[in-house]
């Protein structure tokens, strides 16, 4: 299943100006990795490019009803702390997903870390939003390149700069 699998990391904050086109560059790969076999997206369930991505997989799903999207999560109650909207969003989410895991029951100190490898491990490919050598999304990354998922990061392609994977 791992050769159908992509799987999604990413900032929590996106600057305003850059979400329009970010979605598009998501929509558009994720399409480019339908395209190519992939049917199984993995997304982490937080804020920022995590909801985008979710967003952008059930949108594909819309179009092709063989197209999955699993929710690996940290814990819980991780949205318990969010405003309104994130919540409502999160929780729209989590029902249209083909199947949530979590990686604690409750908040513990290396859940998110847990999380970030068990999306890697499911997968062939890494799309990330990664503009920062730092963090949960530089780690993963980091996880994942060690582990020879293919990465893409969407970051550069919004700056223009080439990903030389």
């Amino acid at each position: 299943m791992k050769e159908i699998t992509c799987c999604f990391t990413g900032h929590r904050h996106i600057a305003a100006e850059d979400i329009s086109p970010l979605k598009e560059l998501l929509r558009c790969e994720v399409e480019k990795r339908y395209a190519s076999g992939k049917r199984v997206f993995c997304a982490g369930g937080a804020l920022g490019f995590d909801t985008l991505a979710a967003e952008a997989v059930l949108a594909l799903k819309e179009k092709h009803g063989n197209v999955k999207l699993l929710l690996f999560l940290p814990y819980k109650d991780q949205a318990k702390a969010w405003c309104e909207a994130d919540r409502l969003k999160y929780e729209k989410i989590l029902k249209e997903a083909d199947g949530v895991s979590y990686a604690s029951s409750e908040y513990v100190s290396q859940c998110m870390f847990t999380r970030n490898r068990q999306l890697c491990d499911a997968s062939s490919v890494c799309i990330a939003f990664l503009d920062r050598a730092s963090g949960g999304t530089f780690y993963t990354v980091k996880y994942a390149r060690q582990n020879g998922l293919e990465i893409v990061n969407l970051a550069k392609k919004l700056r223009g700069i080439d990903d030389e994977n």
